[in-house]
């Protein structure tokens, strides 16, 4: 079974964090952390980076790992790899979402989440 790298980051900011929802493919409608693919030989860190300014516009910095869930999906195993990251600059633009929302970390769980990122949620909001 393919095993895919995907990173994810957790942007907070007064107690509430950035997620959004998935425009097409069949996660479309599901909320979750955003993010994306790890490329061959790119470290995870310059990946989040890359791929919040490619899917918002806005840029941020990687501050560390917090936690990860493996999922199989599609015949596919996927490492869902959560990164804590500091909002930088930029104003946020949409490409492959149809909207965010930074929600109480308390509220978290009560949005349909993408099954992947349910186990990341849960460690947010108890840790």
């Amino acid at each position: 079974m393919k095993r895919i790298k995907v990173v994810a980051a957790l942007i907070e900011t007064n107690d509430k964090v950035l997620i959004a929802q998935r425009l097409k493919g069949h996660l479309a409608g599901k909320w979750e952390f955003p993010g994306g693919k790890v490329e061959e030989g790119e470290l995870e860190e310059k990946a989040i980076v890359r791929e919040i300014y490619e899917e918002f516009n806005i840029s941020v910095k990687c501050d560390y790992f917090v936690c990860n869930n493996v999922v199989v999906d599609n015949e596919k195993e996927i490492d869902l790899r959560l990164y804590h990251c500091t909002y930088l600059s930029g104003e946020v633009v949409l490409q492959d979402h149809s909207s965010y929302v930074f929600v109480d970390k308390k509220l978290l769980l009560s949005y349909d989440l993408a099954e992947a990122d349910i186990e990341l949620a849960k460690y947010v909001v108890n840790n």
